[in-house]
């Protein structure tokens, strides 16, 4: 496994990194929100000015006349020292009282008598704020349009809008270290049950397989029950381990303790009739002893190897062939009529391990001569379907009785047989080896006597 920094650093960083994208867009909002506010809070200093203005202007001489009123001045005038602008036009648009040139194009002078004009312009390097209005003055005898125009140069809104973005920035940096703090609190609160359980497990024997004990949050659940059957399967494992440890050790005891009779036995006598048949007796015991030492050692090493990582495509027919045909010569094999049926025309290919799968039915052939008598007659077949592959060995012995089917396959189980030489490892040897191949593994009774087991493979394409 590899580790790959704390999660409680990831957590953090994560939180921090959306923290620092929705400030951002909080800020630009701010920003905005800031410009606006500025625009409208001097805009509507511009209407009330115009208002004042409005409501200001006199007839002179059948002209009208504007009189700048302290009101509006008043308005006009800011903290931020702006220059102000204003002007009044009569219907013919000349000039009837005015405190800046600023130049006003004809379309702008058209739109504002049309409806309200806001306008921003450049002036002597400085950027104004319009706005114009149409107003209808009465005379002594007629009534007249008037365009009155009203500004103020721009620093002031900037100035406001930066001071609300400074305003906001303070507020968002105090809320953001406090949240900062709110979520090393809730971090170093919410990892406390892994906190807890860590140290459970450190304290923990190798041998304890009990349920882990303390409540654990609902998003730990699942973690907490892989745990537990991962304690569970270690400690069936433990005692499958001891069991057979067990069974091997009575299973190796029994042949050796016969060979040191038949030494002591030998030792006791004078005879080299005697002494010859006791060496007999020991070398067939030793042998006997050797193979199921080999048998032990492959079962251990098959259900401790990793799972194969390199396989090669095997035809499993020709496979088949050649280990029936190494058996023919046995010693155990001219006692019985063993055969094969008619292999498939075409190659039948699996994947696999060529050595475990000659070990497989190496194993199949060896338990059928061991546990059949002498005559009996085994077959090996094998049969290719659309999608699988399926091997079969059948014999015509006395069969097995059915409630000790499923226990066939557990070491050195010889369903209550006796009368036989064999160790009881030839079956969980076969099942191992077709776990490792994905392989199902299948053991019955025949109906008109004897024993079938069946193994069916994943077929791969020839």
């Amino acid at each position: 496994m590899i580790i790959h920094g704390k999660l409680r650093n990831r957590l953090l960083g994560w939180m921090l990194s959306m923290m620092l994208i929705v400030g951002g867009l909080v800020l630009i909002d701010a920003w905005v929100t800031s410009q606006r506010s500025a625009q409208r809070a001097f805009d509507n200093q511009l209407e009330d000015a115009l208002l004042a203005m409005s409501e200001a202007i006199q007839w002179q001489d059948d002209k009208p006349r504007i009189m700048m009123p302290p009101a509006a001045l008043k308005i006009l005038s800011t903290r931020h020292q702006e220059r102000v602008f204003y002007r009044l036009l009569d219907d013919q648009g000349r000039v009837l009282a005015s405190n800046l040139e600023i130049p006003l194009t004809p379309q702008m002078l058209r739109e504002a008598g049309e409806r309200d004009v806001w306008q921003d312009i450049r002036y002597q390097g400085v950027t104004w704020r319009l706005h114009a209005r149409s107003v209808r003055s009465a005379g002594w005898e007629r009534q007249f349009r008037v365009q009155l125009w009203v500004g103020h140069t721009t620093e002031g809104r900037r100035q406001l809008a930066r001071e609300l973005m400074i305003r906001a920035t303070g507020r968002m940096l105090i809320m953001g270290g406090l949240a900062v703090v709110m979520i090393l609190i809730t971090l170093r609160l919410a990892l406390t049950p892994l906190k807890r359980l860590r140290h459970q497990l450190r304290r923990r024997q190798p041998q304890d397989a009990t349920p882990l004990e303390g409540t654990m949050p609902e998003e730990m659940r699942e973690l907490v029950e892989t745990l537990e059957q991962l304690f569970h399967r270690q400690g069936e494992s433990r005692d499958a381990l001891l069991r057979f440890t067990a069974d091997a050790s009575h299973q190796l005891r029994t042949p050796l303790a016969g060979v040191q009779n038949l030494a002591e036995f030998a030792l006791t006598s004078s005879s080299p009739d005697e002494w010859r048949a006791a060496l007999g007796d020991i070398h067939a015991s030793a042998a006997r002893t050797s193979r199921l030492a080999g048998q032990l050692l492959n079962l251990t090493r098959l259900r401790h190897l990793a799972l194969p990582t390199e396989q090669d495509a095997l035809d499993l027919g020709e496979l088949l062939r050649g280990v029936v045909l190494e058996w023919v010569d046995h010693d155990l094999a001219r006692q019985h009529d063993l055969g094969l049926a008619e292999l498939p025309a075409q190659p039948v290919c699996v994947i696999g391990e060529s050595w475990a799968l000659r070990e497989l039915i190496g194993n199949l052939i060896e338990n059928a001569l061991r546990y059949t008598p002498p005559g009996s007659e085994i077959t090996l077949r094998l049969a290719a379907h659309d999608d699988s592959v399926l091997l079969s060995i059948e014999d015509n012995g006395p069969g097995v009785p059915k409630e000790m089917l499923e226990r066939l396959c557990q070491p050195f189980e010889r369903a209550g047989r006796q009368d036989t030489d064999g160790s009881g490892l030839g079956l969980a040897i076969v099942e191992t080896i077709a776990l490792r191949h994905q392989a199902d593994l299948q053991v019955t009774n025949r109906d008109v006597g004897g024993l079938c087991i069946r193994i069916r493979f994943p077929r791969w394409p020839s």
